[in-house]
């Protein structure tokens, strides 16, 4: 396919350029469109064919179809020159740019860079709600994370009123609850 030249980004229209371009191929993950005035051909993937979900991009366009797009992304990569296209953000009727501003393309290359595999990142889970500290004696937090100092102030858990009425019925002493009515006055 090379014709001896290497492909250089000059000859492709400015980042956020919209023309019209022909279908020149559909796959299963979008459709590849010639761009006018040179020889390189640029993908609209199916999740920018439409702001509705594409699952199939033969149900949108079909080879030969010309379509408005956008284009809103142009890199080298291994020495090609890969080429990212936008239907979704143009009307196909007027190609009149619905994102003047380029807002929602940005917010889904934010939205997709946050996405990022983690998984190189080790994350440690504590559960220390019903643990009691060796070296302090107060409830949720472990030994290596004990802040007592000796001679301070101790801290624990403020406990939830079920379970303050829960040990009060095991004591045999009942609380009495100052949202009833008592006897005495």
């Amino acid at each position: 396919m090379n014709s001896g030249r290497p492909e250089t980004m000059e000859n492709l229209p400015a980042l956020y350029t919209i023309f019209q371009g022909e279908v020149a191929m559909v796959t299963d993950y979008g459709a590849f469109i010639k761009i006018p005035g040179c020889r390189k051909q640029g993908l609209v993937h199916r999740t920018h064919m439409s702001s509705c979900r594409v699952d199939k991009p033969s149900e949108i366009v079909d080879v030969g179809d010309k379509v408005w797009v956008k284009l809103i992304g142009r890199e080298m990569k291994n020495d090609r020159i890969k080429v990212s296209l936008s239907m979704k953000v143009v009307n196909q009727g007027t190609g009149k740019d619905l994102d003047p501003n380029n807002v929602v393309i940005e917010q889904e290359e934010r939205r997709r860079r946050s996405f990022q595999d983690y998984t190189g990142q080790k994350i440690t889970l504590e559960a220390v709600l019903n643990t009691t500290c060796k070296k302090c004696g107060c409830k949720g937090h472990f030994a290596k994370d004990c802040f007592m100092q000796p001679g301070g102030t101790k801290y624990s858990l403020i406990p939830e009123e079920e379970e303050e009425k829960e040990e009060a019925k095991a004591e045999g002493l009942e609380k009495p609850d100052p949202t009833k009515n008592s006897s005495r006055k």
